[in-house]
């Protein structure tokens, strides 16, 4: 039980910064990838994963992205404290639907590398779900082809689900 807990604490903090980047070799969609995802996102309330909530007591996070490929993740305790994070992101089409893998690659607070996928719609609401890959903590992130919930092949359920709106 300790040691679903520790995952399951890790797999949340990973959900909490992770982010994405332009592909050069998008040719599927008019817009590229990384001009969809760049600007300021907001996730709080009940479109905060509900591990995040549960395991970190995340009420809100503020996510820009860069057209650089940098982002720099804020989110926000139920007791007001604030945590930094940075670092780059890469994104790259799948050939599921509106559907993108995402990597991320952070630098601050600590490094560590966070994979999953993630999806926009209607410009302006994103929902994502990713897991930490490096080092690894045991998690196998979720895939296009078996969609949002497929973490760890669907052992969390939509608990590892984040939505943001665009700001």
């Amino acid at each position: 039980m300790k040691k679903l807990t520790i995952l399951l604490m890790l797999l949340m903090l990973a959900l909490s910064f992770s982010a994405c980047k332009d592909d050069d070799n998008n040719t599927n969609d008019p817009q590229e990838p990384q001009e969809e995802i760049v600007g300021v996102w907001v996730s709080e309330g009940a479109n905060v994963a509900p591990l995040l909530v549960q395991v970190f007591k995340i009420k809100k996070i503020t996510a820009t992205f860069n057209a650089n490929g940098t982002y720099e993740v804020v989110q926000v305790d139920s007791a007001n404290t604030s945590l930094t994070l940075t670092g780059t992101y890469e994104v790259e089409k799948s050939s599921v639907g509106s559907i993108y893998n995402i990597t991320a690659n952070q630098q601050s607070p600590a490094t560590l590398t966070s994979e999953g996928i993630y999806e926009i719609t209607n410009g302006n609401s994103m929902k994502y779900e990713v897991v930490q890959t490096a080092p690894t903590i045991g998690a196998v992130p979720p895939t296009p082809a078996a969609g949002f919930g497929s973490t760890n092949g669907g052992a969390f359920g939509t608990l590892n689900v984040q939505t943001y709106v665009k700001q």
